[in-house]
């Protein structure tokens, strides 16, 4: 009786990660599906481009990763990237991070680690996405031409760790309000928009001028918002109003308005641009609602908090599946690049976010960073690719 309660709940109120995934489709491939990974063995020289790859960068990211290490952060799946002493033991010998240069971050992986590529249900392949962090324009105070809020989280908004409970449900949260002392559904997006919080819980951040700018900004999950002035405001995730998120691409596609093979965050965005009627219907369609803190005040620190807890670094932090892997884990990525036909992206990554659509052994998100490049390469990217993980020896 418990367990179909909690599982009703999880049905209710399943709420995103920061930095979810856009509403990308999935390409054509029959990729795996389950959520137990197989380890084969293999080799630095196996992983493609290892010779050549700017580790140091990734270094810097796995430094930070090394950082926030403990025991919450660990899955709770019997798999072998569990054993938390061995992981302190090689944080403890990283090089100092201000000296490191390619060949001594080389050196250190390849003395302290064993890539294992991954596979499930005897597929190496799966998919692999991107995100980043949005730009927009905005100002502190409502005008005629900033009228759309970044809303602060509301005070009576419950979250809850659903792994805190039960081990199972690891990755698994819930949101709502408390009623006469029960869990109850929150307002959808719709409802939000149209001012039917309660009293005194709906708390504008800023305003922006730009509703479909706000959106994508609730599904990355953080960006940098230019006021009038100049300055900016970085501001980052906080906290959720428990609906299922749903990708609008999918809705655009039922409706006729893009197809599979050309939806991407910019074929949507020209479509909404276009017809701002419906498409307040269609973001509508997605009743997953995200609310927003500032983050350390201004535009102060080197990227958006993942869901580590560490800033992220453009094309090294990859948002996994944190159900299975946790967080600080490197990864080598060998995955198409989502513009430039033919080309690979071959690199190390560290594990440190994750989002609601990102569910699967081999499945990640790429972190592409913060600008019109990020955005131009993020959109897209719908990849096929294997990875590596790092195991400590």
């Amino acid at each position: 009786m418990i367990k179909s309660s909690v599982a009703l709940m999880i049905s209710l109120f399943t709420l995103t990660s920061c930095l979810p995934l856009i509403g990308s489709t999935q390409p054509d491939t029959k990729l795996p599906m389950t959520k137990t990974p197989t380890y084969t063995k293999a080799q630095f020289t196996d992983l493609p481009n290892w010779a050549r790859d700017n580790v140091k960068d990734a270094f810097v990211a796995f430094d930070a990763s090394c950082t926030k290490l403990s025991p919450s952060l660990f899955s709770s799946s019997d798999i072998p990237v569990n054993d938390i002493q061995k992981w302190k033991s090689v944080c403890d010998a990283r090089p100092n991070v201000t000296t490191i240069t390619d060949e001594t971050a080389r050196t250190y992986f390849e003395t302290y680690f064993v890539p294992y590529i991954i596979s499930a249900d005897g597929n190496e392949n799966g998919l692999f996405t991107g995100y980043f962090e949005a730009s927009l324009n905005g100002s502190m105070t409502q005008s005629v031409q900033y009228s759309v809020p970044l809303r602060a989280r509301p005070n009576d908004l419950i979250m809850v760790d659903l792994g805190q409970f039960r081990p199972e449900l690891k990755g698994q949260r819930i949101a709502g309000r408390a009623v006469d002392g029960q869990l109850k559904t929150y307002e959808d997006r719709a409802a939000i928009e149209d001012g039917k919080l309660p009293k005194g819980q709906d708390k504008p951040l800023l305003w922006v001028d730009n509703a479909v700018d706000a959106f994508f900004l609730q599904v990355q999950g953080s960006g940098v918002v230019t006021l009038p002035d100049g300055t900016t405001k970085r501001v980052g995730y906080d906290g959720q109003n428990g609906h299922v998120y749903s990708a609008i691409g999918g809705e655009l596609i039922k409706r006729g308005h893009v197809t599979k093979d050309n939806v991407s965050m910019q074929s949507i965005k020209a479509w909404m641009a276009k017809n701002p009627t419906e498409a307040k219907d269609i973001m509508r369609t997605n009743k997953s609602y995200v609310f927003f803190r500032f983050i350390d005040g201004d535009h102060k620190i080197s990227g958006p908090i993942g869901g580590q807890g560490v800033p992220l670094i453009a094309e090294r932090s990859l948002a996994i599946d944190h159900g299975i892997y946790p967080y600080g884990v490197p990864f080598f990525l060998d995955a198409a690049h989502p513009v430039n036909a033919g080309e690979r992206i071959r690199r190390l990554m560290i594990a440190q976010d994750t989002g609601g659509a990102i569910k699967g052994v081999v499945r990640g998100d790429m972190f592409w960073g913060h600008g019109d490049y990020a955005e131009q390469m993020a959109g897209p990217m719908k990849s096929i690719g294997r990875v590596w993980i790092l195991m400590p020896k």
